[in-house]
């Protein structure tokens, strides 16, 4: 069944800069950053905080104060007679929140949702979990963004270890992953032409601050290295004895991401554009076998697709969360998809991997793609940990 009555309102939505580990928004609390930014886009987009009867929220990476979650980020952006849920599915945070926003206006419990996703990968916190029981009293650390990227606890392997999985399954060598890593790159570099025409369409510069003075204004994405092919041959394997280096993977990254769910006339009257409409058709999610995560974005796919009634040659562009180029390899190979045709101005290989929002900026650019292109249906797909995927058919018409 489609989501016939559930839209975005063209250009009412954002996605802050994503900075590479450590760098400029390594010291800004995410949620409170999240809040800032998002007060600022609403004030320019001219998009009053009273608008929305709801906030949905997504956070992987825990900070300072965030059992409070949705509520407190409603009351930092200006809205604070609002709540709703705090939504924490890994990389599929984004793609669930939308969902959990487009259910809730299909079923006329709400009528329009800003849907806002954070994550800051640097300066991770680190926990300890007492144990009485333990040697002493002694209790357990962990240290959530390193140890839950090394291992999994159910599949018992570390990220890097499913696409390695994924490879050797589907045989998939270096090279092949290294055209595409170039590919990839080259993509992105279209969303820089035209003194980033693209990007500007929908990425919110942060004000750096010092205390409450503002020392500078971040406007790009920081962190993005040159690659080239000589460069990514020269890299060792980051498993011995495997295919997958660091060139052909993601970073890390911090950044924040928004969009707004609503009915059709809302829609309207909130867009940047009134002669664009966005409809969001279907979604779908997939959990496949132990250590095989990436291979998940397929099966999700299909069902999203099914469910919209689309076919595969329907899709006027495509979007995915790739962590590892050899994870793009498989899909477009299973799917059918020139890999020319899927990421056309950049992907999360190229700019980094901030959890929770990194598929709010996948679908925003998706958005942005079919508009430059006409219209048309489009879908994303991306893995998650644990093995699984979700993935979503919009409509821009």
């Amino acid at each position: 069944m489609q989501l016939q009555d559930v839209f975005i309102p063209y250009g009412a939505y954002w996605t802050t800069p994503f900075c590479r580990w450590q760098g400029s928004l390594s010291g800004y609390h995410a949620i409170e950053l999240a809040g800032r930014v998002g007060k600022s886009f609403l004030a320019r987009a001219e998009i009053p905080p009273d608008s929305f009867d709801a906030l949905t929220f997504g956070i992987t990476v825990t900070q300072r104060s965030s059992f409070y979650g949705a509520p407190w980020l409603a009351g930092l952006i200006g809205a604070p007679e609002i709540t709703g849920p705090t939504i924490s599915q890994a990389c599929a945070t984004s793609v669930r929140m939308l969902q959990s926003a487009a259910l809730e206006v299909r079923a006329s419990q709400r009528e329009c949702i800003l849907a806002v996703a954070c994550d800051r990968t640097s300066n991770g916190p680190h926990i300890f979990y007492p144990n009485s029981g333990g040697p002493g009293g002694t209790g357990r650390a962990e240290d959530p963004v390193l140890d839950n990227m090394n291992r999994d606890p159910y599949a018992g392997v570390a990220m890097i270890a499913t696409a390695e999985n994924l490879a050797a399954e589907f045989e998939i060598g270096r090279e092949e992953q290294e055209t595409l890593t170039l590919l990839r790159h080259d993509q992105y570099g279209r969303s820089l032409a035209d003194d980033r025409s693209f990007q500007k369409r929908y990425m919110q510069p942060v004000e750096l601050l010092r205390g409450r003075r503002v020392i500078g204004t971040l406007e790009a994405d920081e962190g993005v290295h040159p690659t080239t092919a000589e460069g990514l041959a020269g890299l060792r394997p980051a498993i011995e004895g495997g295919t997958v280096t660091f060139g052909t993977s993601t970073h890390p990254a911090d950044a924040n991401a928004g969009i707004v769910v609503c009915g059709r006339e809302r829609a309207r009257s909130m867009s940047r554009d009134a002669n664009v409409t966005v409809r969001v058709l279907a979604f779908g999610d997939a959990r496949v076998e132990k250590g095989m995560m990436p291979k998940a974005t397929v099966p999700a796919a299909r069902e999203a697709l099914e469910r919209a009634e689309t076919s595969v040659g329907d899709c006027a562009a495509v979007q995915t969360h790739n962590p590892f180029a050899v994870a793009d390899v498989y899909f477009c190979r299973e799917m059918g998809f020139d890999p020319e045709h899927v990421n056309r101005f950049g992907s999360p290989l190229v700019y980094g991997h901030p959890q929770a929002p990194m598929g709010l900026r996948g679908l925003i650019e998706l958005i942005e793609t079919l508009a430059s292109l006409g219209g048309g249906r489009g879908l994303f797909s991306g893995c998650a940990g644990g093995d699984t995927a979700m993935a979503v058919v919009l409509e821009v018409s």
